[in-house]
């Protein structure tokens, strides 16, 4: 497989940089490598797009642009999915369902795209004022290679069905992917430019991106790091920012809750996509009273996880996405382990037939004290740690010391008490006897440091928007007395 960049409705560029397969070590087809050049000319034709053709206006054209997008899509879900387990190792099961709520995802902007309402009222007689929804202009989106798909179309499925044009930037590790998904977009609905993709090795174009003047929206999944990285570069232009970020997932578990059924579902939470997702579970509070059935439940299930390649049926965790990741989760795991107060389970790299991929089975420690690093730093990865609690309110107070607060989980059978736990948690998303559900209509993003805005939802719309008063002062008409 060979990908070009995709630029003013032309693919471009010639594909030199190898792309690898985490689960093999093995190259699976080349990208071309794009920088400060072909970045340039992505926002130019995008800024062209956006200026100089109807789509902003056009809400019934982007409608059909996106609902054919999603048909397309969905024609090709079985190779899409075998290429995104191939491209970033994940386990085909997740795999498929990431294509599946993808289109999902793509077909609700679709139905929101003719829908982007104001609203008028008159503040003084005769004065009357109109708020307007109004696309932004260009949008920069980068994209990360955890779930590259859903990630992917969360962010272009509202810029599109608010007007925006857009620059795609995929992440290295994923462009054939993003590349064979953005190839589905029907041209005959999109006048050239409005699509944009520049794959690049390195970090110049996605720089380029932020700092750009032509650019009027950054949206960016990663890390919280580059996050503020982003923040400082787009000063200059002030524009508006999308960023979702770190997090450190909190799961309270309380004593009336079934820790046999639940430990199996914490693990799962723990481990998607071996444990690179920002949501998953990466800590767990648990009531000091069922804390000895949670190490020995919890433990049992991480261990009970299927580590090997993602296209092979049963496996439950791929490998990391490549062999930096995984150096990078065992330095931080080896720390963790040093320092914690007991090593419940410790991740092994596979051997074998399987010694050439990015492979690490879970670990899990137990530790008394929230403010340690491996408590507080999101490891990502296969990485859990075990805490407990005595009262809700020491529960509270240990889930909300954090410098994250994109997600969090509470498990309970007293409804009181989880609708209380869950307002008073510091989180952007808390669900209650669940974790990591995740779908088109509701709105994820974090409070503090993990990030700014929302999206998925009607709220996504606002990322990609701006509004507008428009004021007109009629006068007021004699009113005869009768």
């Amino acid at each position: 497989m060979r990908v070009q960049h995709w630029i003013g409705g032309q693919w471009v560029g010639t594909p030199t940089v190898a792309s690898i397969d985490p689960a093999t070590g093995e190259g699976i087809g080349y990208f071309a490598d794009g920088g400060i050049p072909e970045c340039a000319a992505a926002v130019a034709a995008a800024r062209h797009a956006f200026d100089r053709t109807t789509w902003p206006q056009d809400a019934r054209t982007r409608q059909n642009a996106l609902l054919a997008w999603a048909n397309a899509l969905e024609g090709e879900a079985a190779t899409l999915a075998d290429l995104l387990t191939k491209e970033n190792g994940k386990a085909i099961a997740q795999s498929r369902g990431e294509i599946a709520a993808a289109i999902s995802e793509v077909r609700y902007y679709a139905g929101l795209a003719r829908h982007i309402p104001g609203h008028a009222l008159e503040p003084e007689p005769g004065v009357f004022s109109t708020i307007l929804r109004e696309p932004a202009g260009v949008a920069g989106i980068i994209v990360p290679w955890n779930a590259p798909a859903v990630l992917l179309v969360r962010s272009v499925a509202p810029a599109l069905a608010a007007g925006c044009t857009v620059v795609v930037k995929p992440a290295a590790q994923t462009t054939l992917f993003n590349a064979a998904m953005m190839r589905l977009l029907d041209s005959r609905w999109l006048p050239p430019g409005v699509v944009n993709v520049v794959g690049e090795a390195g970090f110049a174009a996605a720089e380029h991106l932020v700092k750009s003047h032509d650019v009027d929206v950054i949206s960016f999944t990663g890390s919280t790091a580059t996050g503020k990285k982003i923040m400082a570069a787009a000063a200059d232009s002030v524009k508006k920012l999308s960023l979702e970020l770190g997090g450190k997932s909190c799961c309270v578990v309380f004593d009336d809750a079934d820790v046999a059924a639940v430990a199996p579902r914490l693990a799962r939470a723990a481990t998607i996509i071996s444990g690179q997702q920002c949501t998953a579970a990466r800590r767990v509070l648990v009531h000091e009273a069922c804390a000895e059935a949670m190490r020995e439940h919890l433990c049992r299930a991480l261990a009970a996880l299927r580590t090997g390649p993602g296209s092979v049926a049963g496996t439950d965790m791929g490998p990391l996405i490549d062999f930096a990741a995984r150096a990078t989760v065992e330095n931080a795991v080896a720390n963790a382990c040093d320092t914690a107060d007991a090593v419940l389970l410790r991740g092994q790299r596979l051997d074998g037939p399987y010694e050439r991929g990015a492979f690490l089975t879970p670990t899990l420690v137990e530790h008394s004290d929230p403010n340690a690093s491996f408590c507080q730093e999101e490891i990502f990865g296969p990485f859990l740690v075990l805490e407990t609690f005595g009262s809700e309110a020491q529960a509270l107070e240990k889930a909300n010391n954090a410098v994250f607060g994109l997600s969090a989980s509470v498990w309970t059978d007293n409804a009181a008490r989880a609708m209380r736990v869950a307002r008073a948690l510091r989180n952007g998303t808390v669900w209650i006897n669940d974790h990591n559900r995740l779908f088109a209509e509701a709105e994820t993003g974090g409070y503090r440091q993990s990030g700014l805005g929302r999206l998925h939802g009607y709220e996504a719309l606002a990322d990609f928007t701006e509004l507008k008063h428009i004021c007109l002062n009629a006068g007021v008409a004699g009113i005869q007395a009768p």
